[in-house]
């Protein structure tokens, strides 16, 4: 199996699905088509309008967004997957290889996707080409975008039968991520008077306003770090809340002006134990009071928000799923949430039950010479073909 992997994922990784804005998306959903089609699926293409994708990404508006789906028999579990990924950045920190010409190396598939997420695509493959029955599966764009004109026009068509959804994200072969964080992203706007520098009193310093509430937020991570999930996570520090000041900046135009704006954003990761509303009102609360402290007007938008998303980790999808992990590897996995975020949360903001289990390791995802274990590849696809004959 593991020659067939290498084949079928060296085509998929050099086709480069990069988004944004959304290249390769035609040419990857015929071809991954025609190979279920070839296996006896009936299959279907959806196109997400186009006034969809330029609300969500004005600059991806004239590339189609195609949504792939296969069948066979009465679907008992729906696998899934997104096929774009992200730029492969400078050249030159490609070592190994050129980012869409795919190497394989010590059982290690090098390129562009291999492991975020062309592996899980290979492995849902992989497994239906050995026979997989009654199921249905969807390839999907935009993951890298946020979702919502992939996994999220999906769900909202209604064309998902099955009654549970496996996500073939790189979870890592013994660990299954039952669910992930979610956030919320801030922007707070500070508003001063802007000035000429050599005169500063004639003006209202907006970046000395914003380093005075940026300063005191520390007491508002501190508040929210205490507390703490009651689930395993994949990296024990993400089970309490994280605050990431400042990853986004705008301010004045120049050395010799005070400025009269300047902006920052806050990127708040949510735990599923918390509720999103009392998230937001908190923390706009807590601005509030320090702003009443200085003289500049201070302003507070959300700029985006995602729920997080959570399985029980004795639901039935979970046990099945562990139970045909344990048959492959011979060991039980992890049930673990995900730090970062997934297409979960379409799927269980209306009441379908998913889980992501996927071939890694994910810390190389979107990493220069970002690479897949083939051999996870593998055994992920022999776990998808164990699951699905428990029913």
């Amino acid at each position: 199996m593991e020659s067939e992997v290498v084949s079928l994922l060296s085509k998929l990784v050099s086709m480069p699905t990069v988004n944004p804005p959304g290249v390769g998306y035609v040419e990857f959903v015929e071809f991954a088509e025609r190979y279920f089609k070839s296996l006896g699926l009936d299959t279907e293409v959806l196109e997400v309008p186009k006034r969809d994708v330029a609300e969500r990404c004005p600059e991806c508006a004239d590339y189609p967004r195609l949504i792939l789906l296969a069948r066979l028999g009465e679907p008992r579990v729906h696998f899934n997957g997104h096929y774009d990924v992200v730029p492969p950045g400078p050249l030159e920190s490609w070592k190994v290889t050129k980012p869409f010409e795919p190497v394989y190396r010590d059982g290690r598939l090098y390129g562009r996707g291999a492991v975020d997420m062309k592996g899980g695509l290979a492995a849902i493959m992989i497994a239906a080409k050995r026979g997989l029955k009654n199921f249905e599966v969807s390839l999907v764009p935009d993951e890298e975008i946020g979702g919502e004109t992939g996994a999220g026009y999906l769900v909202k068509s209604g064309r998902v039968k099955a009654p549970w959804v496996v996500i073939a994200e790189g979870s890592g072969e013994d660990n299954i991520w039952i669910g992930h964080r979610g956030l919320v992203w801030f922007l707070v706007e500070v508003f001063g008077r802007q000035a000429h520098g050599s005169t500063p009193w004639r003006g209202l310093n907006a970046f000395e306003g914003a380093a005075y509430v940026a300063y005191r937020l520390r007491e508002y991570v501190e508040i929210v770090s205490r507390r703490v999930s009651k689930y395993e996570y994949d990296d024990p520090r993400g089970a309490s809340p994280t605050v990431t000041i400042g990853g986004e900046v705008r301010g004045s135009v120049k050395t010799n002006v005070v400025p009269g704006y300047f902006a920052f954003s806050v990127d708040r990761r949510v735990i599923p134990e918390e509720d999103l509303e009392r998230v937001r009102e908190e923390f706009v609360e807590f601005v509030k009071k320090v702003a009443s402290e200085v003289p500049h007007r201070v302003e507070v938008k959300v700029t985006n928000v995602s729920e997080a998303a959570l399985v029980e980790p004795g639901h039935p999808l979970v046990e099945s799923l562990s139970r045909a992990v344990e048959k492959t590897l011979g060991r039980s996995p992890r049930r673990t949430v995900c730090v970062g975020g997934l297409d979960a949360r379409f799927f269980t903001r209306v009441g379908i039950p998913a889980v992501t289990y996927g071939p890694g390791p994910i810390e190389v995802a979107h990493a220069p010479d970002e690479y897949v274990e083939v051999r996870q590849v593998v055994n992920v696809a022999r776990a998808y073909l164990e699951l699905v004959r428990q029913f």
